[in-house]
């Protein structure tokens, strides 16, 4: 599950970066590159021993 979850947060930043070099909507692209910050912590988060 980490793995995927590291997975979608590359893809999503990747996703982040392209909107802000289009020329979208900066609030599109801060969502984006917020979902990709969850995603990047709840990953590390999965690997962290319980």
């Amino acid at each position: 599950m980490s793995i995927a979850l590291l997975a979608l947060a590359g893809i999503l930043s990747g996703g982040a970066y392209s909107l802000y070099k289009q020329g979208t909507s900066r609030a599109a692209a801060v969502f984006v590159g917020l979902l990709a910050a969850l995603a990047l912590v709840g990953g590390i988060l999965w690997l962290v021993p319980s």
